[in-house]
């Protein structure tokens, strides 16, 4: 199966079985759409805008193999909980953050996390599949200094012991400090190619997609040198009927490949 994304002049074909979504969770104002921020385009917005739910889209040529990350930064105020837990069951890997200098964002990040292996648990008992979890926790807000914190190191590490698909990172979103790092290791329990972390692969815009183009050369010299990731400008969100879909068909067994919408790049 595969989707197939169109640039200018350039179709763009991502195998179902390389599509992937990363659901960010968190309480309000613990720096999810900083975090995120950071991995789409390297940069630290310093307002502050709550989070009803945003949908971003980044497509990768690694190695001349495409890849399609859907990354869902989630609002921290759950006002819906039937979509959180849509949210849940649609994720292949999860990132759960929490402010350093905030104990109830840490309690609230233990709640989800009990909630993601609950659901994700219930799914795999219909599907009978046997695939892990990956999942990284995250403190961030490390720049404020040991005087405002109020989560020990060592608490938030229980979190993750014994686990080896679960990883805990401080980080400071603004400082960016341990991001690249967190993403690195998320995508390794995941499986997926490294060069998927922001600081591993050259970043293009949508005018210099042509470098996705199944051209034989360009794919032949992307194989040896490189690897692109490029963030779709105009992606929306998957309804909700197209999640509820895919999630139906796992549970009745239809297919085998990953099934996403497809996203027009323009």
């Amino acid at each position: 199966m595969m989707k197939t994304l169109s640039s200018g002049n350039c179709t763009l074909s991502v195998p179902a079985k390389n599509s992937y979504r990363m659901v960010v969770l968190g309480a309000s104002r613990v720096g999810k759409s900083s975090i995120v921020s950071r991995f789409l385009n390297g940069r630290f917005e310093d307002q502050y805008t709550p989070t009803i739910e945003d949908f971003h889209r980044k497509v990768y040529n690694i190695r001349g193999d495409m890849y399609q990350l859907d990354i869902l930064d989630t609002s921290g105020n759950h006002p819906f909980p039937a979509m959180r837990r849509l949210s849940i069951l649609t994720g292949d890997v999860f990132i759960l953050v929490f402010s350093l200098d905030n104990r109830e964002s840490f309690d609230e990040v233990k709640r989800l996390q009990k909630q993601i292996l609950e659901v994700k648990s219930c799914l795999k008992n219909k599907t009978k599949e046997a695939g892990e979890l990956p999942m990284v926790i995250c403190g961030n807000k490390n720049d404020h200094g040991e005087l405002c914190r109020q989560v020990p190191t060592t608490e938030a590490e229980l979190l993750v012991s014994g686990d080896e698909n679960c990883a805990y990172f401080e980080v400071s979103a603004k400082k960016n400090t341990n991001v690249d790092e967190m993403f690195y290791v998320l995508f390794s329990m995941a499986k997926l190619p490294h060069e998927m972390s922001p600081a591993l692969h050259r970043k293009i815009s949508v005018q210099y997609g042509d470098a996705f183009h199944p051209r034989p050369f360009c794919m032949r010299r992307i194989k040896e040198v490189d690897a692109y990731g490029m963030v779709s400008p105009f992606a929306r969100r998957p309804s909700v009927n197209s999640d509820l879909k895919y999630i139906k068909a796992k549970v009745l067994r239809e297919g085998q490949a990953r099934e996403r919408d497809k996203c027009t790049i323009q």
